[in-house]
């Protein structure tokens, strides 16, 4: 028995002395814990809405006051008119609109009934059912507030309108999140762990003698999953076409040149991860939990962004997906062009370069 307690001291001391071990039993839960607590919700706050009063009477600026004293609402500006809102939603910021038409308090005052338009982007379907029903939340209070002081009930009507996806559907949502999380799974993993494999064979060492320069012998490694990737977008589009339904509103041009960028920076990823991994295993778990994690949790495909914490928010300007995830729902969703979506595209040819640069750098560091 004593040789029993023996061994348990023995394996206590091991366990305590490994870095890498203490940090996997008790830091992963307490960074999963916070993470999953602050960024795994669908709950809608702080949704930032442009308002157009065309009223300006009492009762409107009432509705304006709740609704600004909510915090599922921010309102960003006061539009003058409604010319204005195509190019409000097209910045990618604004999630809803609510028009206030002309004669807002008369029609309720002399007609007991009056109209409200509340029109959302509905390219995320649930996000928009959402911040609707919050809105008309907010009228209906107001609507039973006025009612407990007056005889005759008041009945304000919100005209409901979604954009970019009226039916509500789905696929419009989960395409460009798929198609982020499979370029991204696909070109990281596949390309880290051909260029580790060379390693744990040790052919690297016959390929970087041979006549070609090293660099290009990575690069070489590299191209293949360039073309497989490429015809993995084409069959996504194709499925999303004719099986899904979903039109494609934008460039195709422009979609697939977008997605080339973005498949050359899951490449440069990959390429980044081989160099400071020795074993297809590490390169596997870095490449695969590494970047399904951060794909899921931060691109905004299946949890708003703009509702996690300000650390998070920041922390998610790193996943190259959500730039990816936004641009693919601009052009293929929306149907905008490149006027709508240079920025994310500056930020993964910037995302491209470093990684290259570094890759490379740690590279010819090693093999010196």
């Amino acid at each position: 028995m004593k040789q029993f307690f023996t061994f348990i001291n023995k394996e206590f001391l091991h366990v305590l002395r490994d870095r890498k071990t203490l940090l996997i039993l008790f830091g992963m839960p307490v960074v999963q814990i916070l993470i999953f607590g602050f960024a795994l919700t669908n709950e809608v706050k702080n949704s930032k809405i442009v308002v157009v009063d065309y009223a300006k009477d009492v009762a409107s600026k009432e509705i304006i006051n709740k609704i600004e004293a909510s915090r599922y609402f921010e309102i960003d500006q006061m539009l003058p008119g409604t010319n204005e809102l195509e190019k409000a939603f097209e910045t990618g910021k604004i999630k809803m609109a609510i028009v206030f038409p002309e004669n807002f308090n008369s029609n309720l005052l002399h007609q007991n009934k009056a109209q409200i338009q509340i029109i959302a982007d509905a390219s995320d379907p649930n996000q928009a059912t959402t911040l609707t029903n919050y809105a008309s939340s907010i009228i209906a209070d107001y609507q039973s507030e006025m009612n407990q002081l007056n005889l005759a009930p008041y009945r304000i009507q919100p005209q409901i309108k979604m954009l970019y996806n009226p039916q509500l559907k789905g696929a419009p949502n989960f395409v460009p999140g798929v198609m982020a999380l499979i370029l991204m799974l696909i070109c990281v993993m596949m390309t880290a762990i051909s260029i580790v494999k060379e390693k744990e064979m040790g052919t690297m060492e016959i390929l970087l003698v041979s006549p070609f320069k090293p660099i290009l012998v990575i690069l070489s490694k590299a191209v293949p999953y360039l073309i497989l990737s490429t015809i993995n977008v084409a069959s996504i589009l194709l499925l999303s076409f004719f099986v899904l339904q979903l039109p494609i509103k934008g460039n195709l041009f422009l979609l697939f040149s977008e997605s080339i960028l973005f498949i050359i920076t899951c490449l440069t990823l990959g390429i980044f991860i081989s160099v400071k991994t020795d074993s297809m295993q590490t390169a596997m778990l870095l490449s695969l939990m590494g970047m399904l994690l951060p794909t899921l949790l931060f691109s905004g495909f299946m949890f708003p962004v703009e509702n996690m914490p300000i650390p998070l928010q920041i922390f998610s300007n790193i996943v190259p997906a959500k730039w990816y995830y936004i641009i693919v729902k601009r052009i293929m969703i929306e149907g905008l062009g490149f006027a709508s979506v240079w920025k994310e595209t500056l930020i993964l040819i910037g995302t491209t370069i470093f990684l290259l640069f570094i890759s490379l750098k740690s590279f010819k560091i090693r093999m010196s």
